[in-house]
């Protein structure tokens, strides 16, 4: 059983069909966690409010926006805890948890939006989202220094986007550099621009000035966009295509190359903190992971596969393959909170 969830996602919880909710049925999971003793929390306040060092507040489920956590980039942390704060938090309500007990914890961090930002090939958000992760790392790492018996494991399951800190712009043998300085003045993500610009006028006059008066300059810190930048960007009604062009204006500035808006074979970082962390040393096939978390944890797969096996899960309703599978729907409307 889960004890503790904090993110985003809420209207997958919400029975539908409703204009708050991306649920088919009408199952309201929230009141479901609630009649199963879930304390459930959906607002910056009713984070702040709970007590890091108690463990009176499990189990818990915290959604704090109705699909995705907004990108780092675009976050009112008035309105949205940061992926370190609901770190902390956790660490210290699972800590005090299982305090005087020999049980400890497992306890999953993922951030999930720097794979986001990679697959529409935004390199300011995916700096911002890596920075975030960073904090949160810093905040486990402290975790376990004050508790040596825990080990930190960090790894992803791919890369996207088939990043390159480089990037050829002509035909010309190109400069051995790449500028950083490029991402420091954007404000906002690819998404939050693109939500801004499709379907908000038809006045072809007013969205090119927006462009070139407020999106490239304020948002993108763009100060040398092209007449044709600009036109093809304000002109621009189809979504993917709106985000090329965002994305490449921005890449070619920074020089930062992309190969693909998917996943990639290259080979990802392996790191490793606290408790024997010396075995992960070096090149690992992944499931190597997978067997040294069994080892650290003493777990029994095979009892616990028989008792997967022995409950019998029905689905009520019909799997929709194409709610998981495939290219994302990032035009659906529970993406762009801001836009309700």
């Amino acid at each position: 059983m889960v004890d503790l969830m904090f993110g985003g996602g809420r209207c997958h919880f919400e029975a539908g069909p409703h204009v708050n909710s991306c649920r088919t049925d009408a199952r309201d999971l929230l009141s479901e966690a609630r009649a199963n003793r879930f304390r459930t929390l959906d607002s910056r306040s009713d984070f702040d409010a709970l007590d890091a060092n108690s463990a009176q507040s499990l189990p818990l489920l915290g959604t704090f926006a109705a699909s995705h956590m907004d990108y780092e980039i675009d976050r009112d942390p008035k309105q949205q805890p940061s992926l370190a704060e609901m770190t902390n938090k956790a660490l210290g309500i699972l800590s005090a948890a299982t305090k005087n007990t020999n049980s400890g914890f497992f306890l999953m961090v993922e951030g999930s939006r720097i794979d986001m930002a990679a697959h529409t090939n935004d390199p300011a958000a995916h700096v911002r989202e890596i920075v975030a992760y960073w904090d949160a790392i810093s905040a486990v790492r402290a975790y376990v220094d004050a508790h040596p018996d825990t080990v930190l494991i960090s790894v992803s399951d791919h890369e996207t986007g088939g990043f390159s800190v480089a990037k050829q712009l002509g035909p010309e043998y190109p400069e051995y550099l790449w500028n950083p300085f490029a991402l420091e003045p954007v404000k906002h993500s690819i998404e939050y621009v693109s939500s801004k610009l499709l379907g908000q006028t038809t006045d072809s006059a007013k969205q090119y000035e927006f462009v070139r008066d407020t999106v490239f300059p304020k948002w993108m810190g763009i100060k040398d966009a092209s007449h044709e930048e600009i036109l093809a960007v304000a002109q621009e009604a189809n979504s993917v295509q709106l985000r090329q062009l965002l994305s490449t204006a921005i890449s070619d500035r920074a020089q930062l190359g992309w190969a693909t808006h998917g996943h990639s074979a290259v080979d990802v970082n392996l790191y490793a903190y606290g408790k024997d962390a010396h075995l992960l040393r070096g090149s690992h096939e992944n499931t190597d992971i997978g067997d040294f978390i069994v080892q650290a944890l003493g777990l029994n797969l095979e009892q616990i596969t028989s008792l997967i096996k022995s409950d019998k899960v029905v689905q009520d309703t019909p799997a929709i393959k194409q709610a998981w599978m495939g290219r994302r729907d990032l035009d659906a409307p529970e993406h762009h909170p801001h836009m309700h």
